[in-house]
């Protein structure tokens, strides 16, 4: 019994982590907010190569794309969708085992060139590691988007 409770007390700030009050996140002169500086982060608009990831591309209009992605959020799982704007869409991911947080952005510039262009940004909340998870979702949602 002894273990046990020793066992809930070193991971219990392990876990405190996964409620983390949320970011102070959204549009900010045309740009989402830029990652931090561990490997937990993908952005479109980023300069360097770690954590740079493609925009999203859609050859129709920025309505019909924004609700394409928000078709592909809803079904995906563990996933809430806290806004959903016109030019902006901001959700949650939480894993599985340990529940940690991850928000996910959705930016939609006004662009005249004929075609719409979404940027991205994928972060985790806490942690410095996130093994891959956020660009391995970024890029999920981009084969599922232009299937």
């Amino acid at each position: 019994m002894k273990q046990l409770i020793l066992a809930g007390l070193v991971c219990l700030p392990l876990l405190a982590g996964c409620g983390k009050i949320p970011p102070e996140l959204g549009i900010n002169n045309g740009e989402l907010a830029a990652c931090p500086k561990s490997p937990n982060c993908v952005n479109s608009q980023a300069v360097g190569e770690t954590q740079y990831i493609e925009p999203l591309r859609y050859a129709g209009t920025p309505q019909e794309a924004r609700a394409r992605l928000l078709q592909i959020l809803t079904s995906e799982k563990q996933t809430t969708i806290l806004t959903a704007q016109e030019n902006y869409i901001r959700a949650e991911f939480r894993s599985t085992f340990f529940r940690f947080v991850d928000d996910v952005e959705f930016y939609f510039p006004d662009e005249q060139t004929g075609e719409t262009i979404i940027h991205i940004r994928s972060a985790s909340r806490v942690g410095y590691f996130d093994l891959g998870a956020n660009r391995s979702r970024i890029e999920h949602i981009r084969n599922t988007f232009n299937q």
